[in-house]
Order: C-alpha cells, then sequence, then structure tokens
C-alpha cells in the first residue's frame, strides 16, 4: 500500500476556485429545499422580483447561517438576506435602518468580545468555557419611524426573527430567547402600522414561540428559514421570488405553548437539577406524544405549505418477502400536482398504527416517506415506498425482544401526520419475535413513565380499524418471520487480517500510545487544533506506529457537521507551517489577537452547508447524499480523513441549545438523514463519517456530568435507534460516544451500547471514538482511558499524557487486559488501512454489500 504524500493543504491563491463556485450551487440548492413555508394568506409569496421591500430585524444583514462551537464553519462569504434579494433584483427600502442596525450589531460584539476575554482568569483561562457559556444576544435594532417607512413605496415588509445557540448551553424559556423580547414585539407593531402586509422570516436554530403572531393581522406569511448557510440570503431570494417552490417539511412538532412539550417542567435546569436528567415521558417524544394523547399544536410534525397543491392517493398495499426473510411493506402512490401555476415537490408520508397490545405504544409513528421529483402543473408520478416491517416493532423489556404484538397495524399515507389518511392494513396473527436480544443499560432507580389511557387509545384504535374496511389488507404470518438471535462476542485471543497482524506485533507502549489522538501535534488547550498538519482540524489520530516496519500514517480529523471547520487561511515559513492560537479557528479569528504574517499564505476556504435541522425539513435523502460527497471530495481535497458529524441525537425538548446540529425528534427521519449524508461522503475514497453522540446527549448544561435516565425501551426505540439505522444503512467509518452518563454509566465507558448494541447487534465494523476532553473533563470524574478500552471506546480524543498514564497503570494492575487494549487498537488500524492516507484507497462502502435498507424508493 502506498502512502500518499503530504502536502500543504489549501492553495497560495486567494481567487475563488471552481470548487467553490460549485458548491455554493449545491448549499444554495439545499437551503432553498428545506425551508418550510408555514402560512401564506392572500397568497402573498412569491413576490414579483423588482417589487420594493421593506426589510427589518437583527437576521436581515446579520443572518444567522448556523450555531456557534464546534459546528461552525470558516466559509471565505455568507450571503445575508439583504443581500440575496438585492442579488435578485429587489429593491430595499429600509436601507437606513439596516445600516444603523449593522452599526448597533458590531458595537455590541465588541461589548460581548471584551466581556468573554475578561472572563478568562474565572475559566482558568480556558476560552472555550468562557466563550460557550457568555452567549451573545443579537440586539433588536431602534425603533421604525412610521410616517417615514408608510411613504417608501412599499406595500409588504420583511421582519427577520434571529437567535444564536451553541454547544455546552442550552437556551432559556424567556424574553429574547425562546419567547419574543418587548423591544423585538414593539418593532414588529410598528412595521404592521407601516405596512399593509408583513413577512416574517424565522431565522433561528431551534424553534421559538409564535403566539405573538397571532397578534398582528398583517403578518400574511411565515417561513422557517432555520439556519441555511453561506448561501442562506440567496435561496431566499429564491423562494420569496418563486425561483424556487417551497416544499421543506418541518421534522419536529411546533407546539402551541413551551408548557405543552412533555419534558417542559424537567427538562435540563428547569427542575433546578442539571446532573439527573429522568426522561419520564418515555417513548412519547415529539409527535408520539402530541399525537397519542391529542394535544393540539400550531404546526404538526411533516407540515409545511407550498405555492401550488398536490394531490396524494394510495395505489397499492402490499407484502414483499425477501431472502434473508425479513419482510417488507410496499406502499404504492400516485402524487398530482393540482395546480395550475406553479412546479413544485411534495413529500410522501407514511404513520403506521400498532395493535394497541400488552405494549402501550404511540398512537402512529414515521413508517416510510419520499420526495418527488419536481412535478409540473397537472403533472403527476408514481412512486413505491418500501420500509422493512421490523420499523413497526416495538421493544419487550419482559423478553428482551423486539417483537411484533398480532393484530391490525394501520397504514396512513398523507403529506404531514396531521393529513394522514387510513390507507390499507396488515393483519399479523400472532406475536412474533424479529430479534431475540440481551438487556443493556438497565436502570438503577425508579422512573415513573408517562403512560397513556388504555380506554382511550382502544376508542381511537376502533375509529381507524373503521376507516380501513374495505381497504387494502396485507395478511401476514408470523410462523413466516425471521427470527434473529443476536450472538454476543467474546474477547478473542488472537486477532486476524492484516490490521489483526499489525496489533499482535505493536510493543506495549505502542499499544498505549495508539489508544489516543496524537498530543504530539501541537493542539493548543486540547480544542480545535491538529496544528501542524492540517491548520484548524479537530485532532489526529496516534503516529505512534507510523515507523518501520509498518509506517502506519495519522489521520486528520475535521469538526462539523456544517461543514468542514477548518483555518481559513495560515502561513508557512521555511516549509514549515507557524503554529496558531486555538482562537483563530473561532469566527475567523475574532477573539484572536492580530500579529504579523510571515511567509506564504495558504488559504482553506471550505462550503458553509445547512445545520442539520434544516437538511431535514428537505426530506430529501437523494439531495443529502449530494451534500454528503461534496463534503467527502472538501475532505479528500484538505487531506482529512474523518468528518465529525452527522450529529443525529434526537430533539427531545426544544430548549437544548444544539438542537440545530440534530435532525429531527423522529429516530427515521435522523436515521435515514445521517444514512444519506455518510453515503455520500464515504463515496469518496478513504472519507468517512463520524456519527454522533452515542448516546442521549440532548441536553447542554452541565452535558459533561449529566446522567440521563431512561427506560431500556425508550433508549432503544427512540434514542438508539436512529444510529442503528445509520449503522445499519451505510456502516459509517466510526462513532462518538457523548459526554453523558447513561443510566449511571458514562457513554464512554458503556460496553452495553460500544460492544454489546452497536457492533454485536447492529454489526457497526468501524472505530468508536470519546468526544474531546471527555476522559478529564468529566466532574465526577467517572470517564477514565482505561474504561473506555474496556467498553470498546477504540480511541480517546484528543489525546493527553494522563490518558497513557491511566491505561499503562490499569494494565499493570490488571484491571485492563491488554487484549481489550489490542481489540480496540485493531478497529484504529482497520479504519487507517482503509483510509484516504493511501493511494489505493477505494470507498469505504465497498466492503459492504449486506447493508440493510430502511427505505427503498422506486419513481
Amino acid at each position: 500500500m502506498q502512502l500518499k504524500k503530504k502536502t500543504f493543504t489549501g492553495t497560495t491563491s486567494n481567487e475563488v476556485t471552481a470548487r467553490e463556485t460549485e458548491n455554493r450551487k449545491i448549499a444554495r440548492q439545499a437551503a432553498a429545499e428545506g425551508f418550510v413555508l408555514l402560512k401564506n394568506e392572500d397568497h402573498i409569496l412569491p413576490i414579483k422580483n423588482g417589487a420594493k421591500l421593506g426589510l427589518y430585524g437583527a437576521g436581515a444583514v446579520k443572518t444567522i447561517k448556523g450555531g456557534t462551537g464546534s459546528g461552525d464553519v470558516n466559509e471565505r462569504e455568507c450571503i445575508n438576506i439583504c443581500q440575496g434579494l438585492k442579488n435578485a433584483g429587489y429593491e430595499i427600502t429600509s436601507d437606513a435602518w439596516l445600516e444603523a442596525y449593522a452599526s448597533l450589531y458590531e458595537e455590541t460584539r465588541l461589548k460581548w468580545r471584551d466581556e468573554i476575554l475578561g472572563k478568562l482568569p474565572v475559566y482558568n483561562n480556558n476560552f472555550f468555557e468562557a466563550y460557550s457559556t457568555t452567549p451573545f444576544f443579537m440586539p433588536c435594532g431602534n425603533p421604525v419611524d412610521v410616517e417615514k417607512a408608510a411613504l417608501d413605496g412599499a406595500d409588504t415588509a420583511i421582519y427577520v426573527l434571529s437567535r444564536i445557540a451553541g454547544e455546552n448551553a442550552d437556551r432559556h424559556d424567556t424574553e429574547g430567547d425562546y419567547y419574543i423580547s418587548a423591544e423585538e414585539k414593539a418593532l414588529i407593531g410598528q412595521l404592521s402600522k407601516a405596512y399593509d402586509s408583513l413577512v416574517l422570516m424565522i431565522n433561528t436554530g431551534g424553534l421559538v414561540d409564535l403566539a405573538f403572531a397571532e397578534e398582528f393581522d398583517n403578518i400574511k406569511a411565515v417561513l422557517q428559514f432555520v439556519q441555511a448557510g453561506q448561501e442562506g440570503g440567496n435561496a431566499f431570494a429564491d423562494v420569496i421570488s418563486g425561483k424556487v417552490t417551497p416544499s421543506g417539511k418541518l421534522a419536529d412538532t411546533w407546539a402551541l405553548d413551551y408548557k405543552d412539550y412533555p419534558s417542559s417542567d424537567t427538562f435540563s435546569f428547569k427542575n433546578g437539577d442539571v446532573n439527573t436528567e429522568k426522561y419520564q415521558e418515555g417513548i412519547y417524544v415529539g409527535y408520539r406524544y402530541f399525537d397519542t394523547f391529542d394535544v393540539p399544536v400550531r404546526y404538526p410534525f411533516g407540515y409545511g405549505l407550498s405555492y401550488t397543491d398536490f394531490s396524494v392517493n394510495t395505489k397499492g398495499v402490499e407484502a414483499v418477502n425477501t431472502e434473508s426473510g425479513k419482510p417488507e411493506i410496499a406502499v404504492t402512490v400516485e402524487v398530482t400536482n393540482t395546480g395550475d401555476t406553479y412546479c413544485g415537490k411534495e413529500v410522501v408520508q407514511i404513520y403506521v398504527s400498532c395493535p394497541q397490545g400488552k405494549l402501550a405504544k404511540e398512537y402512529r409513528r414515521l413508517a416510510g416517506f419520499a420526495k418527488t421529483e419536481e412535478l409540473k402543473p397537472q403533472e403527476s408520478c408514481s412512486m413505491t415506498i418500501t420500509f422493512p416491517v421490523y420499523q413497526l416493532a416495538s421493544f419487550d423489556e419482559e423478553k428482551a425482544a423486539w417483537i411484533l404484538e398480532g393484530g391490525t397495524y394501520g397504514i396512513w399515507v398523507g403529506s404531514s401526520i396531521q393529513d394522514a389518511e387510513p390507507a390499507g392494513s396488515l393483519c399479523l396473527n400472532k406475536d412474533a419475535v424479529l430479534v431475540q436480544c440481551e438487556h443493556i443499560c438497565p436502570l438503577k432507580e425508579e422512573l415513573k413513565e408517562l403512560t397513556p389511557d388504555h380506554g382511550r387509545m382502544m376508542e381511537k384504535e376502533a375509529a381507524w380499524l373503521e376507516k380501513t374496511a374495505g381497504l387494502p389488507c396485507v395478511h401476514m404470518s408470523a410462523e413466516n418471520i425471521g427470527k434473529e438471535i443476536v450472538v454476543y462476542s467474546e474477547l478473542p485471543e488472537h486477532f486476524t487480517g492484516r490490521a489483526g497482524e499489525i496489533v499482535e506485533s505493536l510493543s506495549r507502549e505502542q499499544l498505549v500510545l495508539m489508544a489516543t489522538g496524537d498530543p504530539g501535534k501541537g493542539q493548543d488547550a486540547v480544542l480545535g487544533s491538529a496544528g501542524i498538519t492540517v491548520p484548524g482540524a479537530a485532532a489526529e489520530t496516534s503516529s505512534a506506529a507510523s515507523g518501520e516496519p509498518w509506517n502506519l500514517p495519522s489521520m486528520a480529523l475535521a469538526d462539523g457537521p456544517a461543514g468542514l471547520r477548518l483555518n481559513q487561511k495560515y502561513q508557512v515559513v521555511d516549509g514549515e507551517i507557524v503554529p496558531e492560537n486555538f482562537m483563530n479557528s473561532i469566527e475567523k479569528g475574532f477573539f484572536a489577537e492580530s500579529v504579523k504574517e510571515e511567509g506564504t499564505s495558504y488559504y482553506q476556504f471550505c462550503t458553509a452547508i445547512p445545520v442539520g435541522t434544516l437538511l431535514a425539513q428537505t426530506w430529501n435523502a437523494e439531495l443529502v447524499k449530494e451534500v454528503g460527497e461534496m463534503i467527502g471530495k472538501e475532505m479528500e481535497l484538505f487531506q482529512v480523513t474523518l468528518w465529525l458529524a452527522p450529529g443525529m441525537n434526537i430533539h427531545r425538548n426544544p430548549l437544548c441549545g444544539r438542537n440545530f446540529e440534530y435532525y429531527s425528534e423522529d429516530p427515521l427521519l435522523s436515521g435515514i438523514m445521517a444514512s444519506a449524508m455518510t453515503l455520500g461522503v464515504q463515496k469518496v475514497p478513504g472519507c468517512g463519517t463520524t456519527i454522533k453522540h452515542f448516546a442521549c446527549n440532548n441536553q447542554e448544561d452541565n452535558r459533561m456530568g449529566s446522567d440521563s435516565v431512561l427506560s431500556e425501551r425508550a433508549l432503544r426505540e427512540i434514542y438508539l435507534k436512529g444510529f442503528e439505522i445509520a449503522v445499519k444503512n451505510s456502516q459509517p467509518m466510526s462513532i462518538m460516544t457523548s459526554y453523558n452518563m447513561i443510566n449511571g454509566v458514562h457513554a464512554a465507558n458503556c460496553y452495553d451500547i460500544c460492544t454489546r448494541a452497536a457492533r454485536d447487534e447492529w454489526g457497526f465494523a468501524g472505530a468508536i471514538m470519546t468526544d474531546w476532553t471527555t476522559t478529564f473533563a468529566s466532574p465526577r470524574g467517572e470517564c477514565t482511558a482505561a474504561g473506555c478500552m474496556r467498553a470498546g471506546n477504540d480511541m480517546v480524543m484528543p489525546g493527553i499524557p494522563q490518558d497513557h498514564e491511566n491505561i499503562r497503570q490499569e494494565l499493570s494492575e490488571g484491571t485492563l487486559n491488554i487484549q481489550e487494549l489490542r481489540r480496540c487498537i485493531c478497529n484504529t488500524v482497520n479504519l487507517i488501512l482503509q483510509s484516504n492516507r493511501y493511494e489505493d484507497a477505494v470507498s469505504y462502502l465497498e466492503q459492504f454489500t449486506g447493508l440493510d435498507s430502511y427505505l427503498k424508493v422506486e419513481k
């Protein structure tokens, strides 16, 4: 195997490259397709190009492209909404207000920077702690001169409501965050007097309360922009002008009030206890709660308007028998654009009601979905959406098994959960065990879970059963459904293959060093800088076996998931990269001191794509796959092997500070989106994703000390399910564990999820790593490097000498078996051998011919 020659990454020219130009097109398409049109009274949208528009709000000129922290991207240029509208030919009548706002914003930012730098002594000069726990609140802006605005010639104004959030801190249900501030509301009131119509644009990473919008009759349209990456402004103009018909659908339920969420009173800081988080709602998360308990919502899961109308007609429901004995259900639908003016795309969503037997279940769950190609007015298309019956299984804690209970399963088809209608049914003659497992992550304390009233659920079941009478029914026999019995692995005496051969020959000290990232690569403050190889990358794997005879190279890892987070620019002097302070990689060096540049400048402009939530709102797996391939090609260009993305934790509560990075409240949608992104990235030879944060990382306050307490059923059906789908569907090269504990065991030291679930039950074949500083930053000190090795967590990142000392000590004391250490290093070495560090690297997926498919679509 021929190693690739390492070169300086990037280019010495500051000119825009053809790659950047092409990638901007993909980012723009993904952004536009993920916007969700929530309201459009009197068909106020689209607005004709060239029209005069009043434009106001924090996000108008300071549009938020993504969240803060490790998910940031240092792109060359970000198109704000004002720029995008002007690029499209609109005349903005409020330039004076926008210019004044820009000045106020810069002044506020400088004060914020000084506040953070002043706090450094309090945080022992840990910049990231000071930065992440001191959120920036965007100023509202000056009041609007109503009389002057009313005479500016514009009938319509756009108000952009913006919020910033990021890792290491949760949001709050307070004014200026989840709720609109008094100043913002007053400004909207002024605009409502000055303009006939208002368009409300929601430029936030997470949900906000929209009750205020009901107080203003002339808010005619509401568009959820989320955080759309560097091309957000242009994409917004595409949708506003009608160049692109909105086709996004919500990936979360938008409640009428924050109090309506089942975890509203106990989430994170809300009950005064950030140490223990009890998941008392069980499996009833998101729409599973609202739909089951008949709680009214503002906008339902899967909801989204268009400039045109569609009809969705079910043409057939049938069973599909596979060679593996894993039966599938195929639903064929015909979709027609029934409008007369606009082209558009529609999302077909399939939900299933499972029988209310011994196990209480949610009323409906998402089982499949597909998005049409663009349809012209009056044009139709046919699609067959196929999903495995395993998607309908529930976890029986008594049997430690995934089961299908005997009875009738109702199949619903529509364009959101609210408008889905019964389309057929599946009848199973008796209970069937699909997968026989063993227990994982047992509860260690009492947990009282939410349970629906059985009588009410039976009434709801009787109602849909009546509606399915006469509709297509698929009959299935439990005897014909294959049963899988999981065989759990034991620690092998010897390791095979080339990786095994290498590991068996490594010295004990080399094994110890290979267990972590490389502390010798100049990491600054153990965050953000791999230093000398790829400036701005998050870390590198160990170089302990880089010499003869194996010449194992280290791999560079770059943060995500909104693109690669690398330094925009770095210097080379006398053939050596000049080390930079970690602060250069945060917000384009906003906090770093300016230094005199010496030597040759190299530029690394990466593409800032939309955040995870917006990508999920496209409901377009093929488009997300295309975005992934684009990222993979940038990884190859910048010599990055592993992208620390996608993030795929469940949106359990809208106040989670990192929800913007994650896809959805639903595990199937999350799993399919992560699969699509992975399949795209790993199409590029030797490049891979790192799905994260594994698992139950659903809050940011005290994220390193919080204990997620939940039932095994909720763990498996909601919080592990997306990861399971991603592994079986796309076999990512790596997984990153989370900071929190799961039922008292730190996720990074949890054998049950790292080995028994991921490897034994799902067949994960890659490497598992910790999140950064896990072993020495957890406040309780319960996570150790040796514990990671015992659990099957293969790499401790980013790597510090104390981790090596811990492993050496436990090897000497006998509490860590040398074979446990070899098992982990074997996984890492196997990954290195398949990486893009070699000339003859092939697509990682080529070795996996038996990937499961949770969702197949034929058009």
